[in-house]
């Protein structure tokens, strides 16, 4: 057992003040949470600078904070910019630790089996390790999280309980300690030594603990007593210094001692002679058949070894839950008096909502058919409701809040003032009559400034055939929608930015996360075609585009102002109201956004060794491909290295996709 730290201090660091209407937002957001609000919600505007408000919250209440995101980029880029603001501080990462995954599934009409089938990012592994341990040992973490945060992930009393503590003089022989090890799931390996491993070399055990990646510890023995701890680098052994205390976490977060696996077995076993009862008064002998043969080898596995494949599919039984009880996850390594904050809840809270209906339809087609237990319906995401249990206190952040955050609270927290002063974009409405000559002129008018236009359509038919018409008027125009693949779409929102065209045509990609200044022009065609890419939410969504330009302009083309349209204008002119007012006062002239063209991914460099010279990955043969795909995961292991996690989720993408080439 671990005893967390309760003194650590958050210790922001920046070389920027709070402006704007960012100092109002700290202090209500901070004075709202120390007088005990359960809920409240930040709506900041697009580019005011929410994540530098929610650091400052986060400094002041100095809580445990779970920052919570809709999606593995997003997860790294707050990851980033939140290690920034706190470097002495434990920021932790824990998304999905899965390249790829196949989730085991029947198809009942072609009696198909698909067996569980994944690629798990050790750097991404060693990182959740990372996250997990800091929440037992310090009260100064933050972890940025997606929404697996709310999958199952063993008991956090286990798997504190199963910690071996290790001090100079304490009394342990060499073989208790290798014991104690291999009961915590770590490897004996003498030779290839890796995260979870330990090697003996003599009186000497080296441990590399599973939340590492380059320094390891070596454990000398005097006798039966331990004579001294030192931390080393793992790849030279080169002595960094001595430990006063080492707490060795658990190789995996499915951990369980002797007694317990022994009393799941015998819950496992029971469970299996009902099961069977049932199959076979049902006259399902083969599903019997099966069931009974897979189980049994699991049992043998988890009695030999203490593991099996698809070992959290007991979990119910490893972690001693009833029959419905949510698993332990990842919230419940925080303390009870922890902050949740949400990022882009109106689209965070809408996974969190569906999660648990997808898994438990694929789950259910697996019991009925003999390939898991009943038990295995409790290895499952968390309900909404079940989620909501654990909030103590949470913030909600987003331009555009959801229905369910207004439903949760009434206080609301507005930040629209953008440090830049860059205002929100005019919005006007013309009509659909005319609207290809009317929106040819405007192109025109922005491409000879050197400023790039976004277009919306509401399918991708009408994106590929107004990229046509465009491309016969002479303009430079691209269309992105997502049959474009991951290679190409990087690549063309990286030309958008050089100029190598004027124009991107899109759907629903250009709603949120593309990042654009050099946009002054968001044309929205069928504005007024009420439906998921047109409600309000998502008009004022397209229409944040193009702030990030003090020339921001947006054309709604419509022959009605439908309710959307109209809130969504509204609440933009009244935005816009609010930082002109303010820059009037404070002499603030808006300035576009310089924002720096990097590679989007590294690889454009492979790609396109010059711009005349393109690649053609299909005319790759298949030992040029293979040497393509080394040399992008070699990036991709840098880019994580750095902790550039966007980058090396988009490069992670890129190689899948030539591995299916």
């Amino acid at each position: 057992m671990i005893n967390r730290s309760n003194e650590n201090q958050f210790k922001l660091v920046s070389n920027y003040s709070p402006s704007g209407d960012q100092p109002q937002a700290i202090e209500t957001l901070v004075d709202n949470i120390e007088g005990g609000e359960k809920a409240q919600i930040l709506m900041g505007a697009t580019g005011t600078g929410k994540t530098y408000t929610m650091s400052q919250v986060i400094a002041r209440v100095n809580k445990p904070t779970l920052v919570i995101a809709h999606n593995k980029t997003l997860a790294g880029q707050l990851y980033s910019e939140f290690k920034e603001f706190f470097p002495e501080n434990a920021v932790e990462y824990f998304v999905s630790y899965y390249d790829y995954y196949q989730p085991e599934a029947y198809v009942p009409s072609s009696d198909t089996y698909i067996e569980k089938d994944s690629s798990v990012n050790d750097e991404i592994d060693k990182l959740r390790h990372s996250a997990t341990s800091a929440l037992l040992e310090r009260n100064d973490v933050i972890v940025v999280a997606s929404v697996s945060c709310i999958y199952g992930l063993g008991s956090p009393k286990e798997y504190s309980d199963s910690v071996v503590s290790l001090r100079p003089g304490q009394e342990i022989s060499r073989d208790e300690l290798l014991n104690a090890l291999v009961d915590i799931q770590f490897e004996r390996n003498d030779i290839d030594f890796q995260r979870g491993r330990f090697r003996v070399r003599g009186d000497v055990v080296e441990v590399f603990p599973a939340s590492r990646d380059e320094h390891a510890f070596r454990v000398e023995f005097f006798g039966d007593e331990i004579d001294r701890i030192r931390e080393i680098e793992s790849l030279t052994g080169k002595v960094l210094g001595d430990v006063e205390h080492l707490a060795i976490f658990p190789a995996t977060h499915f951990v369980t001692n002797d007694d317990h696996m022994e009393m799941a077995i015998a819950k496992i076993q029971a469970e299996l002679e009902e099961q069977l009862k049932v199959f076979e008064a049902e006259g399902k002998l083969l599903e019997a058949q099966r069931l009974k043969q897979r189980t049994d080898y699991d049992i043998e596995m988890l009695r030999e070894m203490g593991y099996t494949n698809g070992v959290e599919n007991y979990s119910r039984h490893m972690d001693g839950r009833s029959e419905g009880e949510p698993p332990y996850t990842l919230l419940d390594f925080f303390p009870e008096d922890f902050l949740i904050m949400i990022d882009e809840s109106h689209m965070t809270m809408g996974q969190i909502k569906g999660m648990y209906n997808g898994d438990r339809s694929r789950k259910e087609m697996l019991v009925n058919y003999g390939f898991r237990l009943p038990s295995a319906l409790d290895n499952r995401p968390l309900r909404r409701e079940e989620f909501e249990s654990h909030i103590h206190q949470i913030v909600y952040v987003s331009a555009t809040p959801g229905d369910y955050e207004m439903e949760q609270t009434d206080t609301i927290v507005e930040q629209i003032i953008r440090p830049t002063g860059l205002l929100d974009p005019e919005v006007e409405v013309r009509p659909t009559m005319g609207q290809m000559d009317d929106l040819l002129e405007e192109i025109t008018v922005r491409a000879e400034k050197g400023e790039r236009t976004f277009i919306t359509t509401l399918t991708k038919k009408m994106a590929e055939d107004l990229t046509d018409y465009l491309k016969e008027m002479g303009v430079k125009v691209k269309y992105m929608h997502s049959d474009i693949k991951t290679l190409e779409r990087t690549e063309i929102i990286r030309d958008l930015r050089l100029g190598v065209f004027d124009v991107l045509i899109g759907i629903n990609l250009l709603r949120e996360g593309i990042d654009v200044p050099e946009v002054s022009l968001v044309a929205i065609l069928d504005a007024d075609k009420e439906g998921f890419l047109r409600n309000e939410r998502g008009l004022i969504q397209t229409i944040g585009r193009a702030a990030r330009n003090s020339e921001g302009h947006v054309i709604m083309y419509a022959d009605k102002i439908t309710e959307s349209m109209r809130k969504a204008i509204d609440e933009t002119a009244r935005r816009r109201q609010i930082q002109m007012a303010y820059n009037e006062k404070h002499g603030i002239v808006p300035q576009t956004i310089k924002k720096e063209i990097r590679d989007l991914i590294s690889v454009t460099k492979v790609v396109t060794q010059d711009k005349e010279e393109v690649i053609d990955f299909h005319a790759l043969n298949k030992e040029e491909r293979k040497a393509m795909i080394r040399k992008l995961e070699g990036q991709m292991q840098e880019a994580a290295e750095v902790l550039d996690f966007e980058l090396a989720a988009q490069i992670r993408d890129m190689v899948i996709e030539l591995k299916n080439l």
